[in-house]
C-alpha cells in the first residue's frame, strides 16, 4: 500500500519529528524550570523495532525527513542505533537532530557516522552567565566548541535555536550578529509560546518576533524567498555575514498555512498539531511488520481530521503541557 500524507486544506506532510525520549537534563526557565520529574506510571518510550516500523511506514508514505527530538535525544543510549535505523528506510533524504547539546563535544562525529545529516543546537544566550541563567546548565564553552567541531564534518545544515525572551536574552542580537559573521550557520530565533504551564512566565517574557525582524531590516538584512517545501521560518540574509538569521513566529497570520510537518511522541502517538487537543496511539499498530498496511490507512483517517491552524491566540495549548514531552 501506498499513499501520500496529506490533508483536506491541501498540505502535505514530507517531514515528521520524532520524539525517542521525554527526559531532559536541562531546567531551561522556559520549558522545565523545575527540572524533568519522571512519574512511575508513564509508559516506556518506543524501542527500536517500533520506531523502525513506524519510519518505514512514514517513508513509504511519502516522508523525506524525519527530525529526532526529545526532551533530549542524546539521552538515549540506543541514540545511534536510531539514527542508523532511520538513514537505512528507503525514501528519507534527511535525518535531522535537535539538541540542548551536552553530548555534541563528544558525540558529534559518531552521529555523523551514524547516518545524522542535518543538525539544529539549542543556544539561548552567548554570554556564559546568562546561558546558565536560562538553562540551569553552565556548559556553553564546551557547547560551542562542540558546534565549531560540527561545522567541520560536512553537516547538510547546522542550525543554532535561540528562543526570545524579553528582559532575558532580548539583548543578545549584537553578539550573534557577531557570532554569524564569519560562521556558516543559521540561528532561528523562536518566539515563546504558551504552553499549558507557562501562563505568568509568557504574559512576563514573551517578545514578538517582528521586533527582532524590524531591527533586522534597519540593519540592512533581507528576507529571502521562500522554497516551496520550506518550514515554517521566515529566513534573512546579509552579505556581509556568512551566517543566516531564521524568524519563526507562531502568533505571525498565516503561520499554519504552510505547516509541512506531523509529530509523534516518544510513547507513539501521533499529534497533527504541536498544539492539538487528541493524541492518535499508534503505538498498538507497530507490534508487527505485517500491521502496515493498517498502519497508513490509519494515518490517512487521521490526516482527514487535522485542523486548518492552533488556537494560540485565544489561549488554548491542547495537550501540551511543556515542550520537552514533544520535542517542540
Amino acid at each position: 500500500m501506498t499513499m501520500t500524507l496529506g490533508d483536506r486544506f491541501g498540505r502535505s506532510f514530507p517531514y515528521l519529528r520524532l520524539s525517542v525520549i521525554d527526559a531532559c537534563n536541562y531546567s531551561c526557565t522556559y520549558c522545565l524550570p523545575s527540572g524533568f520529574r519522571a512519574t512511575s506510571c508513564r509508559p516506556p518510550q518506543l524501542a527500536t523495532d517500533e520506531i523502525r516500523r513506524l519510519l518505514a511506514a512514514f517513508a513509504l508514505a511519502g516522508m523525506r525527513k524525519v527530525r529526532i527530538t526529545g526532551g533530549e535525544p542524546s539521552l538515549r543510549r540506543d541514540l545511534d542505533e536510531i539514527l542508523a535505523i532511520a538513514a537505512a528506510q528507503p525514501g528519507i533524504e534527511k535525518v535531522a537532530m535537535t539538541t540542548n547539546g551536552c553530548l555534541l563535544l563528544r558525540r558529534v562525529s559518531a552521529w555523523k557516522d551514524a547516518g545524522l545529516t542535518h543538525l539544529n543546537v539549542s543556544v539561548d544566550a552567548l554570554e556564559r552567565e546568562r546561558f546558565a541563567a536560562i538553562t540551569g546548565h553552565d556548559r556553553l564553552p564546551d557547547l560551542l566548541a562542540g558546534i565549531d567541531r560540527a561545522l567541520g564534518l560536512g553537516f547538510g545544515a547546522v542550525k543554532l535555536n535561540a528562543v526570545l525572551l524579553k528582559g532575558l536574552n532580548d539583548d543578545q542580537l549584537p553578539a550573534w550578529l557577531d557570532y554569524l559573521r564569519d560562521r556558516r550557520v543559521s540561528l532561528r530565533f523562536i518566539e515563546l509560546m504558551r504552553t499549558g504551564d507557562n501562563l505568568e512566565y509568557f504574559q512576563r517574557h514573551h517578545l514578538r518576533a517582528g521586533v527582532v525582524e524590524e531591527k533586522l531590516r534597519a540593519g540592512g538584512w533581507r528576507e529571502l524567498p521562500r522554497a516551496a517545501d520550506a518550514g515554517p521560518a521566515r529566513e534573512y540574509a546579509h552579505p556581509e555575514f556568512l551566517g543566516r538569521i531564521g524568524i519563526i513566529a507562531p502568533y505571525s497570520k498565516d503561520f499554519c498555512a504552510g505547516c509541512n510537518r506531523l509529530r509523534v511522541t516518544s510513547t507513539g502517538d501521533l499529534r497533527l498539531c504541536l498544539f492539538g487537543e487528541a493524541g492518535i496511539p499508534l503505538r498498538p499498530l507497530l507490534q508487527d511488520d505485517a500491521q502496515r498496511d493498517q498502519l497508513l490507512a490509519t494515518l490517512g483517517i487521521q490526516l482527514g481530521e487535522k485542523d486548518a491552524g492552533h488556537r494560540l491566540h485565544e489561549g488554548e495549548t491542547g495537550l501540551t503541557s511543556n515542550l520537552s514531552t514533544i520535542g517542540g
